[in-house]
């Protein structure tokens, strides 16, 4: 169980640009671990395109992005290249860092239930200490608010 103020277990995904993120290799900078249902449906597009705006604003404060979702690889690759996002998607189709974070929920769909990621968002400081989250979030001023968050880290 992930606790605020509290390290962040080392976990390992696959990534598109051909890479592996390793988050102990991320030590030295703050991260934006944000997880999201499904590649190239309208929300999380919505989303990662937010994150893709402010991107040099997350950059400047030595802060790097990741997008999380149970997609494979090749899906990832599309939705990366057609928004042109400049951050990793990162593929977690086992669901392991998904548990971490505790982001799995039964939803309603059209009437039926179904396991599925619950949008949220993460940030951790430069040691991977956990120094906020965000769960069910609403896309509309969301990535504002993240980086507002990250300003004062």
């Amino acid at each position: 169980m992930l606790l605020l103020d509290q390290p962040v277990s080392n976990f390992t995904l696959s990534s598109t640009s051909d890479k592996v993120f390793s988050l102990s290799e991320k030590i030295g900078k703050n991260l934006v671990v944000y997880f999201y249902p499904k590649d190239d449906t309208p929300g999380c597009t919505t989303e990662g395109q937010d994150f893709r705006d402010n991107f040099e604003a997350f950059k400047q404060l030595n802060c790097e992005i990741v997008g999380i979702s149970r997609d494979n690889i090749k899906s990832h690759e599309c939705f990366k290249e057609k928004m042109e996002f400049p951050f990793e998607l990162l593929s977690d189709t086992d669901e392991k860092v998904c548990e971490l974070f505790n982001v799995i929920k039964m939803k309603n769909m059209y009437g039926k239930q179904v396991r599925g990621i619950e949008r949220s968002t993460f940030v951790l400081d430069d040691m991977g200490i956990l120094r906020k989250e965000w769960r069910g979030v609403k896309v509309p001023g969301h990535v504002q608010e993240v980086l507002e968050f990250v300003r004062i880290l």
